[in-house]
């Protein structure tokens, strides 16, 4: 037996144990909505297994973040009994009054996870993967190498930085990472901020809405410099070789992804064992292994390879900043319409 089907039978033994105590399927339809990405993977890792634990059908709702959100909106919070989405997301679905409060006795397998990803949006759903926004640049045109936010000012990076479109994930983080710079909180005084942001502009090559357009940029020499996500380094670097991810002094910005269930959820003990099962060890072992997810449990153990790819490690999670997104959700309509009178000009 392979390791990884020893992985797989040993999470069906601890789903069905499990779902001993929980209340019988009966062939009822459980419904996910989430992305749909790495469909062949994701249904051998989670979905069979999990449907010899529940004895259930599953049906899907993909889309992306906020189609699905509006779509659970519009339904009354009805229509699926979980839900992943990220962060951001999740938190515009809490202010919406969607989700079920967590009840943590009922998910054991949180006691295994990063604190960070315990309990992220106060009191609903954990989050069951993690990534991280920072700075990446090229070294080899890049010198002195990049060790703090503040870099991105450096009067040597004239044109030569490209930033995430303020519509993106990582849009609204230079806003913040601007106010740090000036010395204030975006959040109470975005005045302070935006000066930051328009002191910046010089240095902007072009901004960005998508991976590949980051790469391009970057391929093409036309940016040097970019705020980005981590799961696009594994691009960057096939396109330019020479791209880093910079180790900045203030740490990285946390992106994580949420699964919640949804208050007109039909099967409430079922989303609960869902849960629990995503987050076990063997689990998550696999989509880490295989590529799929980053790890949120801390039994997950992986080899300086497999682990390169991916926000990981107790020293690594220590350093990232939880941002606010409640207050991020609550200014994003102001921030767009301050960022757009910067950059269309």
């Amino acid at each position: 037996m392979t390791k990884n089907l020893r992985l797989l039978a040993s999470a069906l033994a601890m789903g069905v144990a499990f779902a001993a105590s929980a209340v019988s399927a009966e062939a009822k339809t459980f419904t996910i909505s989430w992305w749909g990405y790495n469909g062949d993977k994701l249904n051998a890792n989670i979905i069979e297994p999990f449907k010899k634990i529940c004895g259930c059908d599953i049906v899907f709702e993909t889309g992306n973040n906020a189609d699905r959100v509006n779509k659970l909106k519009l339904r009354g919070g009805k229509g699926v009994d979980v839900i992943y989405l990220s962060d951001s997301f999740s938190q515009a679905g809490i202010a919406d009054g969607l989700f079920l409060k967590i009840d943590g006795s009922k998910l054991p397998n949180l006691a295994d996870l990063y604190d960070l990803a315990k309990d992220p949006q106060g009191g609903y759903g954990p989050a069951y993967t993690i990534g991280r926004v920072g700075i990446v640049y090229d070294a080899a045109k890049v010198n002195p190498a990049i060790t703090s936010w503040n870099d991105l000012w450096r009067p040597d990076l004239k044109s030569a930085v490209s930033l995430p479109g303020i519509t993106t994930t990582a849009g609204p983080m230079v806003v913040m990472q601007a106010g740090k710079h000036a010395g204030v909180d975006a959040f109470t005084n975005a005045d302070k901020a935006f000066e930051a942001v328009t002191a910046l502009k010089p240095n902007v090559a072009k901004n960005y809405n998508t991976g590949s357009e980051l790469v391009n940029l970057l391929s093409t020499g036309e940016a040097k410099v970019s705020i980005a996500q981590d799961f696009t380094l594994a691009s960057m670097k096939a396109a330019v070789p020479t791209m880093t991810w910079a180790t900045l002094k203030e740490g990285d910005i946390a992106t994580l992804n949420t699964v919640n269930i949804p208050k007109g959820s039909e099967n409430v003990d079922l989303a609960y064992q869902f849960i629990n099962f995503i987050l076990s060890k063997p689990v998550q072992q696999l989509e880490a292994e295989q590529g799929v997810d980053a790890p949120v449990s801390k039994k997950v153990e992986l080899t300086p390879e497999q682990a390169k790819i991916w926000t990981y490690g107790a020293d690594t999670i220590a350093k990232l900043t939880l941002l606010n997104y409640a207050k991020m959700n609550d200014a994003k309509m102001d921030w767009i319409d301050r960022w757009n009178e910067i950059f269309s000009k």
